[in-house]
Formats: structure tokens, C-alpha cells, sequence
């Protein structure tokens, strides 16, 4: 399997081993909290819809492909951290259940192409238009974590979520 790109960083990170505080725990408990979340209401919404979490996987990474090209079952594969074989097995059931359909590449007849049909597409749209929706209402959550992280980075003595004057303030009803 593919290792996923590396992702750069602007600085080290804020805390070595020996120097985690508490707040590095809840930031991550947090982070790992909202994913956790997010995650639930995604399988939940595709169950909705009549696909497995899988199956919304991957029309979303068919359709969202960041190529100009349409994606190969290597980069489904790849896309989904799966094994290729899996994501072939994953196509097969999608092309029968009429929601992706292969095509040969243009320039080499050998590579086979994946696109969504129209009722994927319109599936995959009402479930992307409330994830969208989610992670608006996700968003204050995911950036109070990252303001923190970069607090942390800036001043790794500080822990800013005990201090009041750096906390954004409390929206209507807290």
C-alpha cells in the first residue's frame, strides 16, 4: 500500500515526550473526539441514503479526485488506504449496484477509468451538501483545537485554555 504524502510542517512540534502536559491530552482527546463525531454522522448519513460508509468513501474520492484525470482502482485504493485488491472488490459491487461505471484510459487501452453515474452523483451531492453542513457547525470546535495547537507552538509554557482572556467568547445559550 502507498504511504499517504507527507504533510510539512511550519515548526517543530510544541512538546517533546518528556514535556506532554495535560492540555496536549485534551487537545488531542478533543480532536480525536470530533473526529469521532464527524465520522458518526457521516455513517449514519450514508446509511440514510441507502450506501455503507465504504461505498460514500469512495464515490467521494472518485469524484473528488485532486488529478485531472478520473482515478484508476490504484488510486481508489490508495485514496482509501485500502489494498488494491479490496478496492477492486469495492468497484465491482459499485459497477452492479449502478453507482460507478470503468471505461478505458484514451491513451493506454490497458488502465481502466472510474466515474460515478448519475444517480451517484446525486446521491454523493445531498450527502456532501450536509457533511458541508456539518463541518460549518463543526468548525468553531476544529479551530479552538488548532488556535491551541498554535498557542502551544508559540509559547509551549503557556496552556492558554486556562487562561480566560485567551478563550474566544461564549456563543448565545453557553
Amino acid at each position: 500500500m502507498a504511504r499517504p504524502p507527507a504533510i510539512p510542517q511550519a515548526r517543530p512540534a510544541p512538546a517533546t515526550r518528556a514535556r506532554l502536559e495535560r492540555s496536549d491530552y485534551r487537545t488531542l482527546s478533543q480532536f480525536r473526539f470530533l473526529l469521532r463525531c464527524f465520522l458518526e454522522f457521516s455513517q449514519n448519513a450514508a446509511r440514510r441514503v441507502g450506501l455503507t460508509t465504504r461505498q460514500h468513501q469512495a464515490l467521494l474520492a472518485i469524484k473528488g479526485f485532486p488529478h485531472a484525470d478520473a482515478p484508476t482502482i490504484g488510486d481508489l485504493a490508495t485514496r482509501l488506504r485500502i489494498r488494491p485488491h479490496s478496492a477492486g472488490e469495492l468497484v465491482d459491487r459499485l459497477v452492479e449496484s449502478g453507482l460507478v461505471v470503468r471505461s478505458h484510459d484514451a491513451d493506454d487501452r490497458r488502465r481502466v477509468r472510474l466515474a460515478l453515474t448519475a444517480v451517484a452523483e446525486e446521491r454523493l451531492a445531498d450527502l456532501s451538501f450536509i457533511h458541508l453542513d456539518e463541518l460549518h457547525r463543526l468548525r468553531p470546535a476544529l479551530q479552538q483545537i488548532l488556535w491551541l495547537l498554535h498557542d502551544q507552538a508559540a509559547d509551549p509554557a503557556h496552556d492558554p485554555a486556562h487562561d480566560p482572556a485567551n478563550r474566544p467568547p461564549a456563543g448565545p445559550g453557553s
